[in-house]
């Protein structure tokens, strides 16, 4: 049985704000459309759903929270506050925690983005997905370019890039998209100045609109070209790649997310969050139920779970390198004795295997995914399924 050392490993918060404005075609997340928020029901339903979690922060503290969604910046500032208040008086902050939060530009108006400043968010993470105009309707956006250039002027104005940063969300490969037009997003972004970029790839995942009915996607070859002329463009105006959909300048990386791909422990509040905690014998994964109106009834109570179990020994390791190796660094072997509770003798041969063909560099200080690997990741990370 692996033995863990769970004060040895960051603890983290992860905040679900189920709603938005209008579903995205692409958008597989727990996301429902609401034009009446019940913001107080809600921030007492995540509170008594932290109670249920306490135990699992074994006397740590936070070192980042993140609200998701849906659309967290639909909430006022002053719910925000509320639900950073009740957090702090149940969990003590780290002195130089990072809280982030995500927000649409369509959702924000002038001075929202100082309401959260206030309310104590210190990083935003705002998605844009394109600055194209024929394109962010195709993407079922509901702000346009130029309120897309606002919300980052706004975060500047807020003194997010002086804090913990803001980081502007954009996705390549769309419906049609021209390898000029993906390079245009990126030059536009970049011009913004944001502390953080996340470039991903559109894929069409099962039960969105997208999946159903796709679009017309630009050619493999086509998209592979957008990737890397974006990361060229991205490394010369000083935006470091550091995982495989995040560039950030210098002391500017995302630590929420960090925790996750070196397989640390976080809790997960609200309607269908996730968490995951390790405790001395087990590492155990929960999730809460997705419905918000059934989240808000049960929380704080046993219902309120979706699902709550132990990550097999077998699955360890496939889950590690799952996130691990997403970061272009990759990890030190002993990380992986550290947060799975195995010896790396354990998938010595898969190492083995894969640094043979190419595809993972191992040394005793680091391991991490070659170019080929990196262009190849889920062919890497099957090996340890």
């Amino acid at each position: 049985m692996p033995i863990y050392s769970p004060s040895a490993l960051p603890l983290s918060l992860y905040i679900h704000i189920p709603w938005c404005v209008q579903k995205c075609p692409y958008c597989d997340f727990n996301s429902h459309e609401r034009k009446q928020l019940p913001e107080q029901e809600y921030v007492d339903a995540l509170l008594r759903d932290l109670d249920t979690e306490i135990d699992g922060a074994q006397g740590r503290k936070l070192s980042s929270i993140f609200f998701g969604g849906g659309t967290p910046s639909l909430f006022s500032p002053q719910a925000i506050g509320k639900i950073l208040e009740g957090v702090k008086k149940r969990i003590v902050f780290e002195d130089d925690i990072e809280i982030t939060l995500e927000a649409n530009p369509g959702t924000v108006e002038a001075g929202k983005f100082e309401g959260f400043r206030a309310a104590g968010v210190n990083r935003l993470s705002i998605g844009v997905q394109s600055f194209d105009a024929d394109m962010l309707p195709r993407l079922g956006r509901i702000h346009d370019a130029a309120e897309a250039i606002r919300a980052a002027e706004y975060a500047h104005q807020a003194g997010f890039a002086e804090a913990k940063g803001f980081n502007l969300d954009l996705m390549f490969g769309l419906p049609s998209q021209s390898i000029a037009e993906a390079r245009a997003d990126i030059q536009q972004a970049i011009d913004l100045q944001p502390s953080h970029i996340s470039h991903y790839q559109l894929t069409l995942e099962p039960g969105t609109a997208f999946f159903y009915r796709p679009p017309a996607l630009p050619k493999d070859d086509d998209i592979w070209e957008m990737q890397r002329g974006c990361q060229k463009l991205l490394s010369e105006h000083g935006y470091g790649h550091y995982e495989v959909s995040a560039y950030a300048q210098q002391g500017k990386q995302c630590l929420h997310n960090r925790n996750y791909w070196q397989f640390g422990d976080y809790i997960g509040i609200g309607a269908g969050a996730h968490g995951k905690l390790t405790y001395a014998d087990k590492v155990v994964r929960r999730s809460k139920v997705k419905t918000p109106d059934k989240f808000m009834r049960y929380a704080g109570q046993n219902e309120c779970l979706d699902d709550n179990k132990a990550v097999s020994i077998g699955e360890l390791s496939f889950e590690f390198m799952m996130n691990a190796l997403r970061l272009n660094q990759g990890f030190a072997p002993v990380l992986f004795q550290q947060r799975t509770g195995l010896a790396l003798n354990s998938i010595q041969d898969k190492l083995d295997h894969l640094s043979q063909k190419g595809l993972l560099t191992l040394s005793d200080q680091q391991i991490q995914p070659t170019d080929l690997g990196v262009r190849y990741l889920n062919d890497v990370m099957a090996e340890f399924l």
